[in-house]
């Protein structure tokens, strides 16, 4: 039997070893809304978007996340603690018992694709358990015109059943739940978790072995705007850095706020056609366009609401990760297609809880490269159990989960392009000033946006050409004036107005970053390894 919504096309899923099952296909939000409210899956807020708890995860299990080792992957992968082999034979027979699990059961299916670019289209078949979880699909992936849907034909399958449970043992899995990625057969399975992010991490993963392999183009995990004058900046940054924040600038059009590909006519495209952001401490005034996105076709993830349906964005007693996910189109300054073209700038983001880095400062090609591979940011006290200062977190490419080659690969094909392009690179430190965490504060938003305007005008640029400061530990070109930016908040030196703390603190934290990139020396070239710091 077949449901298809508002659809005009129908489809069998018999083909995927799916049998007797009741397929509903391509229905719309407010459909799938309505059919999760039906089953009890979730609530709606007072604002009208639906509400969802997943269950025993609520993120990512980046310890589960498996890529079959075959011809195609077997000596291209960075296998490890990260990219987890799976053997063919052992996919094709949890691939069974999935399907045999789905048998029978009402499924709901929808066509979408990612890449904005025409040229980089990828056609992707989701069959989901839930319809929240098909709703999550509708909100993340691009949407095809009902037109498009006649003559759609899937490159690549998802499955999703989070109520399907591995038997380790029987299945060559490290517990009950996976995700499990088959370059050859182009199929993602997801079992045994109901965390929705898995479904997108799982395409943008393959994504970002495709898109460098096979079309020379550099995916990346950040955000990314365009201005009037049809330049595009570009956002990297771990979570809590200001990645989603800054990019989302009045006078700047909105390309996407998670993933791009860079390709080698120099434009850039967004991989999604959502934004999955996070509303722990969310509030209109600093957040505006996540919290007026929250409405009708938005999905809150793991959120306390009250009986009224009105939710406590503070209360974290389900997860700190709590999460909403919309149609990139609930914002309304965006770039429609999500295409920009001239790269110009790009941001490193670090949120440095040791308060030593300074606010901008430029990096020469090396230096990028070398940041990039590292990608750090730093936790704070109480962000995880027993940490009680800050703690260094380095993830390669700002986004070392989702990348299945080796991080230099990625960082050579970064370099190469910023300097085909003439691309400044700044790092932002978006963390603390005047001390580390608990001595220091939080540099002000104001200043961090002054500082990537002036940076984006060129007034930075000229106001300190031939005057910029580099900084004695690591080695960066620190600005000594900004528009609308005070001077002494320039020099993180100056602010700790302790000198011997200030190197001490900053000593340590380079060693930090020698440290964590020994695993990488052997594959980066000269350039690179002479962009990391001084000491």
């Amino acid at each position: 039997m077949v449901d298809n919504g508002n659809a005009t096309k129908s489809i069998s899923i018999e083909s995927y070893g799916i049998k007797n099952a009741t397929v509903k296909y391509q229905l719309t939000s407010e459909q799938l809304h309505e059919e999760t409210l039906q089953k009890n899956q979730g609530k709606e807020a007072n604002t009208g978007a639906l509400a969802v708890n997943t269950g025993e995860f609520t993120g990512r299990s980046p310890k589960d996340r498996f890529i079959v080792k075959d011809d195609i992957t077997k000596d291209r992968v960075w296998w490890g603690n990260i990219n987890i082999p799976f053997e063919p034979d052992a996919f094709d027979a949890l691939y069974n018992r999935i399907t045999d699990y789905l048998s029978g059961k009402e499924l709901y299916v929808r066509d979408s694709y990612a890449c904005a670019d025409p040229n980089y289209r990828l056609n992707i078949r989701v069959i989901t358990e839930y319809p929240w979880s098909n709703m999550f699909a509708y909100n993340m992936f691009l949407r095809p015109e009902e037109e498009e849907l006649k003559g759609f034909s899937p490159e690549w399958l998802v499955v999703n059943a989070p109520g399907f449970m591995a038997v380790p043992d029987r299945d060559g899995t490290r517990q009950h739940n996976f995700a499990i990625l088959n370059f050859t057969k182009k199929i993602a399975i997801i079992g045994g978790t109901g965390y929705t992010g898995e479904i997108k991490k799982g395409i943008f993963s393959a994504l970002n072995f495709i898109l460098p392999v096979f079309k020379n183009t550099l995916p990346m995990h950040c955000s990314a705007n365009v201005g009037e004058d049809g330049e595009t900046a570009i956002f990297f940054g771990l979570s809590g850095t200001g990645k989603t924040t800054l990019s989302a600038d009045p006078d700047r059009r909105l390309i996407g706020d998670d993933e791009h590909g860079w390709t080698a006519e120099n434009t850039v495209f967004n991989f999604e056609g959502g934004c999955y952001a996070k509303v722990i401490n969310l509030t209109e005034e600093n957040e505006p366009d996540i919290y007026r996105a929250i409405k009708p076709g938005a999905i809150l993830e793991n959120v306390i609401m009250d009986e009224k349906g009105e939710v406590d964005f503070a209360d974290i007693s389900i997860t700190q990760n709590t999460r909403v996910s919309y149609p990139i189109y609930h914002i309304d300054n965006i770039q429609v297609p999500s295409i920009g073209t001239n790269p110009k700038n790009i941001f490193f983001l670090t949120a440095d809880a040791f308060g030593v880095l300074p606010p901008i400062s430029k990096l020469t090609p090396g230096q990028a490269a070398y940041h990039f591979i590292s990608g750090y940011t730093a936790k704070v006290a109480g962000t995880e159990a027993g940490i009680t200062e800050p703690v260094p977190s380095f993830s390669a490419c700002f986004g070392a989960p989702f990348m299945p080659l080796h991080p230099t690969e990625y960082a050579e094909m970064l370099s190469k392009k910023m300097k085909d392009a003439g691309v400044h690179v700044w790092l932002v430190n978006t963390g603390w000033t005047g001390g580390p965490y608990g001595v220091g504060t939080r540099m002000k938003l104001k200043y961090t946006r002054a500082m990537i305007t002036a940076a984006l005008n060129g007034s930075l640029e000229a106001a300190n050409k031939d005057n910029y400061h580099v900084h004695s530990i690591f080695g960066v070109h620190q600005p000594r004036t900004c528009p609308n930016v005070p001077t002494d908040v320039l020099s993180p030196r100056q602010t700790w107005k302790n000198d011997e703390g200030y190197y001490k603190t900053a000593h340590k934290l380079a060693n930090s970053f020698k440290e964590n990139f020994k695993k990488f020396e052997e594959f980066a070239n000269a350039e690179i390894l002479a962009g990391g710091p001084l000491v």
